[in-house]
C-alpha cells in the first residue's frame, strides 16, 4: 500500500523530491523488513523509475545500489548501461556485473564509463586487457593506477604501444611498483621516439642529431635499469638484455658504455646472449681478459676488433681502481681516459670510429663531472675561500673579444 502512494505521488513531484524517494525507496528494499507483498511493489517501483525522466532520479538509484550484492540484478544491468551520470557507481562498484558485461559497457561507454571500470579493486585480467585494446588515455591512466587490477605483461605492453606518446600514459605505468625491467626499457624507447618526433617537428635539430641524442639518452635509462638491485635482479637483467639484442639496441656502443659506467654484470649478460656461451663461462674469460680467449668471445659476440683495445683497457682501469656500478648510468671519466689512450695508437682505419665514440663519452663524462662541481660550489657551507665569483660582464666581454 506505502509504495502505491508513493507511485502516485510521484507522478507530480519535483525531480529532486523523486530522487530524495528514490533513494528511500532502494535503502528500505535493501535493509527494511517489507512484507513480501510489499518487497514486490517495491521491485516494481523501483523498475518503474528507470523511465524517469531526470537523470537525478535514476542517479540516486544507482548509488544506493551500487555497492550492495543483493541489489536486483536486472536494475543494475539497467543502470550500467545509462547515462554517465547515472551508470558510474555501479561501473566502479557493482559486484553483480560481470566481466563479459563490464568489457561491453567500456565497448559503448564514454572515457567517463571507462575510467569509472578501469577503477574497480580486483579488476580481471580480462577486463583490463579489453580497456587496453579499446579504452581512451584517461582509461589507460587510471588503469595503470590501479594497484589491484590484474594487470600482466602484455596488457601493460599494449599501453605502452598505444600510448607510447602520451606522457602521463608513461608515467603511469612507469610508478607501478615491481615493473619489470623490459617494460621499463620500453617506456624508455617509447619516451625517446615521442622526443625525437617533437624536437624534429619544431626543427629543434636536424633529424640525424635529434636520433643520435635521444639514443644515447635512452643508453643511459638502460644503465640505470640494468643497476636495480631489486628483487629479480639477476633475472630482470637477462630479460633486458634479451629485449635489448631484440630491438636493436644491444649493440658495441651501448656494451662498450656499460662497461665504462662500470656495470660488469650486465657486460657480462650482454656478451653471453650475444656469444651463446654460459655467463659463468664468459664471467672467468672477462676476469682473464688479458688473454687469447677473451678476444675469442668478443669476436664469437660479434663485436669489431677496434673496440678490443678499448675494452681490454676499461676493464684493467675498472680492476685497478676497484670501481663499482654507477646506479645512475654515469660514465667514469677514470676510464674512459685508459680506453681512449689505448686506442689512440692505432691506425686512423682500424679506431676511427671507436674514438670519435670515446671523445663522445669523454666529453659526456667531463660534463656531468661539471655539473657536479658547481652544484657543490654552489652550497652555503661550502668555505667562503672555495668560492667562486663570477663576473657575467667580463665573460661575455671576453666571448666577443674570442670570437
Amino acid at each position: 500500500m506505502i509504495v502505491r502512494r508513493f507511485l502516485a505521488w510521484a507522478q507530480n513531484a519535483p525531480a529532486a523530491a523523486r530522487a530524495k524517494g528514490a533513494g528511500a525507496l532502494a535503502r528500505a528494499w535493501l535493509y527494511s523488513d517489507l512484507s513480501p507483498d510489499d518487497r514486490r511493489e517495491a521491485l516494481v517501483a523501483m523498475t518503474a523509475l528507470l523511465d524517469d525522466s531526470a537523470i537525478a532520479v535514476r542517479q540516486a538509484l544507482s548509488e544506493v545500489l551500487a555497492n550492495h550484492s543483493q541489489a536486483p540484478r536486472h536494475i543494475v544491468s539497467m543502470l550500467a548501461v545509462d547515462h554517465a551520470d547515472v551508470a558510474l557507481p555501479v561501473l566502479a562498484h557493482s559486484p553483480l556485473l560481470s566481466d563479459a558485461e563490464l568489457i561491453d559497457c567500456a565497448t559503448i561507454g564514454d572515457t567517463f564509463c571507462q575510467c569509472a571500470i578501469a577503477s574497480r579493486s580486483g579488476l580481471s585480467g580480462g577486463v583490463a586487457a579489453a580497456l587496453a585494446e579499446i579504452g581512451s588515455a584517461d582509461a589507460a591512466i587510471m588503469l595503470a593506477r590501479n594497484e589491484t587490477a590484474e594487470l600482466t605483461h602484455p596488457v601493460l605492453r599494449r599501453l605502452i604501444e598505444r600510448f607510447w606518446d602520451d606522457g602521463a600514459v608513461r608515467e603511469a605505468i612507469l610508478v607501478r611498483p615491481n615493473l619489470p625491467a623490459v617494460l621499463r626499457a620500453e617506456l624508455v624507447a617509447a619516451t625517446a621516439r615521442a622526443l625525437s618526433a617533437f624536437v624534429t617537428a619544431c626543427s629543434w635539430l636536424p633529424e640525424e642529431r635529434a636520433r643520435r641524442a635521444t639514443r644515447e639518452a635512452a643508453e643511459r635509462a638502460h644503465l640505470i635499469i640494468a643497476g636495480d638491485d631489486g628483487e629479480g635482479a639477476a633475472q630482470g637483467l637477462v630479460d633486458l638484455v634479451g629485449h635489448l639484442r631484440r630491438s636493436g639496441q644491444l649493440t658495441p656502443g651501448f656494451i662498450l658504455r656499460a662497461l665504462l659506467a662500470g656495470h660488469l654484470a650486465l657486460c657480462e649478460v650482454a656478451l653471453s646472449d650475444l656469444s651463446g656461451l654460459p655467463l659463468k663461462r664468459v664471467s672467468g674469460l672477462m676476469r682473464d681478459h688479458r688473454n687469447v680467449g677473451f678476444s675469442a668471445l668478443l669476436t664469437r659476440a660479434g663485436l669489431p676488433a677496434s673496440i678490443f683495445p678499448a675494452v681490454r683497457a676499461a676493464l684493467a682501469a675498472i680492476e685497478e681502481a676497484g670501481l663499482t656500478v654507477s646506479l645512475t648510468g654515469r660514465l667514469s671519466r677514470l676510464v674512459v681516459e685508459r680506453a681512449l689512450n689505448a686506442c689512440e695508437h692505432l691506425a686512423p682505419e682500424d679506431s676511427g670510429k671507436v674514438l670519435a665514440l670515446l671523445r663522445r663519452f669523454e666529453a659526456e663524462a667531463a660534463v656531468e663531472e661539471a655539473r657536479d662541481e658547481a652544484v657543490r660550489l654552489s652550497r652555503p657551507d661550502v668555505p667562503a675561500h672555495r668560492q667562486v665569483v663570477i663576473d657575467l660582464d667580463a665573460i661575455e666581454a671576453e666571448l666577443f673579444e674570442a670570437a
